[in-house]
């Protein structure tokens, strides 16, 4: 019983140890297959995933290295035509003969063994390396325009000095600047500067004729003695010159016909003025403050009164810009200083004023009633109206302006028409019928080195002046 309880015990132990080791090893393969598994599993995603970033940075890396490269060549490719083109430009035309000449001199003494032509082709290389270094380095010029006044009047000059200073620590060879003047062009030398120097070049513009001159940009070229290669820098600074036309200082009150503050009683009746003139009925409308109570007390009728319009001086300088109209160039300007006189004695007196032309400055075509109107705020604006003021040669004949402005509905008292000694006295008359019977009328036939002369012609003065200082004799010999 015991040996076989014994060998019982031992099977049981052995099947048990056996049922274990399976088990155990079984959880052990299940558990390293789990775990392998797993493990596996992660292994390959996590491989996965980095293989992904590796080739994802790869591409980004390629994709920097081709902008990289596209940008590069954009740049050189930039640099490259910015060079040709500044090379091109720096040529000049016996610079690019030269060249050709070189070249195919050279041709012809390689291929036909020619000594003349090798010598020619020689001479014109040395001469474009010896004119090379004329283009190197860079201007390390600071330039300024200084003038001393904007404004001058025909016959005077204008003082322009050219600030150049070195700003660098290396000096700078002499060369040659090109300033506009209106529509010539000054030549300035301008000396060896050396390193932190400054100097002034002073530049004299006389500026006989009336008009607009444009002073700037400034260039300063270089270029080789042979005249092969040039290079230039310009500096866009800009001035305006306004030369204005001479004027004459004209007698007080002589621009408006005016001599009171308060201006003087016209014909045109209104209901609320300073000049009492007479007592009306009352008419649905009319301010009770205005109601003559007296009047009304002896007549039994509601009376208001009546006022005559003070009129104040409102001056129409009408120009007639028509070159057809003038014998010449020195008869225009004339009557461009005439008008001008007129005008500016308007706007110094403080003068309501309408300065009209038949072309305005800054005008390409006429307006529809051919009427253009200079400003006028000040005398300065009013002048540089007039400096810039051309000839119209399309513009309309001074009776359809005189036609236009008597149709303008605005309130005038005296209207000044200048124009030149081809107008008769019949159509400065037909003119004048345009404007009513309250309007002054001034007529200036401006007839060069005439014989100054005053006249009534009904309904208007006509002056005729042969030169500027005859306006002011002309206006204090008619009471004007």
């Amino acid at each position: 019983m015991s040996a076989e309880h014994h060998t019982r015990s031992r099977l049981f132990k052995t099947r048990a140890g056996g049922t274990r080791g399976t088990g155990g090893t079984n959880a052990t393969r299940g558990t390293r297959g789990t775990v392998g598994t797993r493990g596996t599993h992660g292994t390959r995603g996590t491989t996965t995933r980095f293989g992904d970033t590796r080739t994802s940075a790869r591409l980004s890396q390629t994709q920097r290295r081709k902008l990289s490269a596209q940008r590069w060549w954009r740049r050189a490719r930039l640099q490259l035509r910015k060079g040709w083109r500044a090379t091109t430009q720096s040529v000049t035309t016996l610079g690019w003969f030269v060249l050709a000449l070189t070249v195919t001199c050279a041709v012809l003494g390689a291929t036909s063994a020619w000594v003349e032509a090798w010598f020619i082709a020689i001479a014109g290389g040395l001469a474009l390396l010896i004119a090379l270094p004329f283009l190197l380095g860079n201007r390390a010029y600071h330039v300024g325009i200084e003038i001393d006044r904007q404004n001058v009047v025909a016959g005077g000059e204008v003082n322009v000095r050219l600030l150049i200073s070195n700003h660098s620590a290396r000096p700078v060879m002499p060369a040659v600047a090109e300033l506009p003047v209106g529509p010539a062009l000054r030549e300035i030398t301008i000396p060896f500067v050396g390193p932190g120097v400054s100097l002034e070049l002073p530049i004299t513009i006389p500026t006989p004729t009336r008009g607009v001159i444009r002073v700037g940009p400034l260039t300063i070229a270089r270029q080789d003695p042979i005249g092969l290669v040039r290079r230039e820098v310009t500096w866009p600074e800009k001035h305006l010159v306004h030369v204005h036309p001479a004027t004459a200082m004209l007698p007080p009150h002589t621009a408006g016909l005016v001599r009171d503050l308060e201006g003087s009683a016209s014909r045109r009746l209104t209901d609320s003025d300073l000049s009492f003139y007479a007592v009306r009925e009352y008419a649905r409308g009319d301010a009770m403050r205005h109601v003559h109570w007296k009047s009304t007390a002896k007549t039994g009728t509601l009376m208001v009164r009546q006022y005559e319009e003070s009129q104040t001086a409102r001056v129409a300088v009408l120009f007639d810009a028509r070159r057809e109209e003038y014998q010449s160039d020195e008869e225009f300007e004339l009557a461009v200083s005439i008008a001008a006189s007129l005008s500016l004695q308007a706007v110094r007196e403080g003068r309501e004023r309408y300065v009209a032309s038949a072309w305005a400055p800054g005008r390409v075509r006429p307006s529809i009633d051919g009427l253009e109107e200079l400003p006028s705020r000040d005398p300065q604006q009013l002048l540089n109206a007039w400096a810039e003021l051309e000839q119209a040669p399309e513009g309309l004949p001074f009776e359809a302006l005189a036609h236009g402005l008597a149709h303008s509905s605005r309130p005038l008292s005296i209207v000044a028409i200048v124009t030149g000694s081809m107008p008769d006295q019949l159509r400065l008359r037909r003119a004048a019928t345009s404007f009513g019977a309250d309007v002054h009328l001034l007529a200036v036939r401006c007839v060069l080195h005439a014989e100054p002369r005053a006249q009534r012609i009904d309904p208007l003065t006509m002056f005729t002046a042969g030169a500027l200082g005859d306006l002011p004799q002309l206006m204090l010999r008619s009471g004007l």
